[in-house]
C-alpha cells in the first residue's frame, strides 16, 4: 500500500460512525492536544536521536530492516502503520504459523490474548528491547504524523476492534497512545477484557492532568520493567 492507501477510513461512510465520535475526534480541543503532543515528540526525538540511531544499526546487523510496521486502527477509524523497532526474527510470520499449528496451548493463548507471553519468534535483543520498552520509541514518528498521541488507548488491529464490541466507539473517539492506563496497570499481566476496560476508563476520564500522571507512571514502570514481556 502507498501512503494514501494506508490512511484510508476503516468505515465506508461517515454514517457508520456515531456523530459524537466524529465531533470529539475533530474538535478544537483535540487539535490543540495533538499539536502539543507533536511538539513534545519532536523534542524527545531530537534528544534521543543518538540512541535511536545506535539501536537501528545494531538491529540491522542481521540484514533485515531495523523497524517493523503493522496496521493499527486510529482515531475515527483511520488505518495507519504503527512503527516499532523489529524485535522478531525475519521469518516471524512463518514461525508463528508453525508454532500455532503444532502447539494447542499456544494456539489457545494467541486466540485469547492476540499475543504470546513466551514468544519463540522474539530474538534475544528483541526481548531486551521489549522489557525496556525501547522497541516502542519509533512510535514518536507516528505522534509527529498525527496518527498517535503520547497517551491514549493502546493501538489495536482491525480484528481486535471487533472484539471491543460497544467499547469500540470510545476507542475510536481519541488517538491511540504510545502509553496509557494499560501500560501502567500491569500491562501483560492483565487479561484482554481488563485491557478493554482500562481503555474505556481512560477515554471516560481523559484530561491533561491524567495524561501527565500516566506519563510519570510510565517512566517508573519502564525503569522497574513492571509487567513487560
Amino acid at each position: 500500500m502507498n501512503s494514501a492507501e494506508s490512511r484510508h477510513l476503516l468505515f465506508r461512510s461517515a454514517s457508520e460512525v456515531p456523530a459524537n465520535v466524529v465531533l470529539r475526534a475533530s474538535g478544537a480541543a483535540e487539535r490543540l492536544r495533538l499539536g502539543s503532543g507533536q511538539m513534545a515528540a519532536l523534542l524527545i526525538l531530537l534528544a534521543l536521536s543518538p540512541l535511536l540511531l545506535a539501536l537501528a544499526w545494531i538491529i540491522r546487523r542481521d540484514g533485515s530492516p531495523a523497524t517493523f510496521e503493522h496496521y493499527r486502527v486510529g482515531c475515527g477509524g483511520r488505518l495507519f502503520r504503527c512503527i516499532k523497532f523489529r524485535t522478531m526474527r525475519p521469518d516471524a510470520e512463518r514461525a508463528l504459523l508453525e508454532v500455532l499449528g503444532r502447539d494447542p496451548v499456544l494456539r489457545a493463548e494467541w486466540r485469547r490474548d492476540q499475543k504470546l507471553k513466551h514468544d519463540p519468534r522474539v530474538t534475544p535483543l528483541g526481548r531486551w528491547l521489549r522489557r525496556s520498552s525501547l522497541d516502542e520509541l519509533p512510535q514518536l514518528l507516528n505522534v509527529l504524523r498525527g496518527e498517535m498521541a503520547l497517551v491514549g488507548p493502546r493501538p489495536i488491529t482491525v480484528p481486535e476492534l471487533r472484539r471491543y464490541g460497544p467499547a469500540r466507539w470510545k476507542y475510536l473517539s481519541v488517538p491511540p497512545g504510545m502509553t496509557g492506563l494499560w501500560q501502567v496497570s500491569g500491562r501483560n499481566w492483565t487479561t484482554y477484557e481488563e485491557r478493554v476496560d482500562l481503555d474505556q476508563l481512560y477515554v471516560k476520564n481523559r484530561s491533561a492532568w491524567l495524561d501527565c500522571q500516566i506519563l510519570a507512571r510510565t517512566v517508573m514502570v519502564v525503569l522497574n520493567r513492571h509487567g513487560a514481556c
